[in-house]
């Protein structure tokens, strides 16, 4: 599956179709992470964890912090302690 990450969104797309994306809003240092999709075809198979640590590596390279407003990727950084460095205090 491929990658593409532009206008504030991370999607990841099969034969040039989005399937899933993760968008955040950008304000100062800090990301606010506002929805998460998954394509009802690729429920349950990890993809919308992928996008959330797509856009927490992308918070870390740019030195920024998420605030998680969409209730899976709060639910999914809250669940990994690998993610929770990231979050904005």
């Amino acid at each position: 599956m491929e990658t593409k990450h532009e206008n504030n969104k991370i999607s990841f797309l099969e034969n040039s179709e989005e399937k899933a994306f993760i968008s955040y809003v950008p304000s100062g240092d800090i990301l606010t992470v506002d929805h998460t999709v998954v394509s009802p075809d690729l429920e349950g198979q990890g993809i919308g964890k992928k996008l959330v640590a797509k856009v927490v590596q992308y918070a870390r390279d740019e030195g920024k912090t998420i605030d998680a407003q969409c209730p899976f990727a709060s639910a999914i950084i809250e669940k990994n302690p690998e993610f929770q460095d990231i979050l904005a205090k």
